[in-house]
């Protein structure tokens, strides 16, 4: 499902980083090295089908590279 993130992403945390990632070796090698970290929020997003809900999002996230493979854990 294709998601489109509308406005800031609120109430952000960090579920896990480095060694604690079991996809890290997969993100370096497609996106490269960096200080990887997992990351959760709450933000309104623009579905396939364009509807727009509330949702809990997780993505991988690393300095110098940005916000990669977000995807919706749950619709609030």
């Amino acid at each position: 499902m294709q998601l489109q993130i509308i406005g800031p992403i609120r109430e952000i945390e960090t579920i896990a980083t480095s060694s604690g990632i079991r996809e890290l070796q997969r993100l370096r090698k497609r996106y490269g090295r960096g200080r990887w970290r997992k990351r959760k929020g709450i933000a309104e997003v623009r579905l396939t089908h364009g509807e727009i809900v509330r949702a809990e999002v997780h993505w991988y996230e690393a300095t110098g590279i940005g916000r990669k493979e977000f995807k919706i854990k749950h619709v609030l």
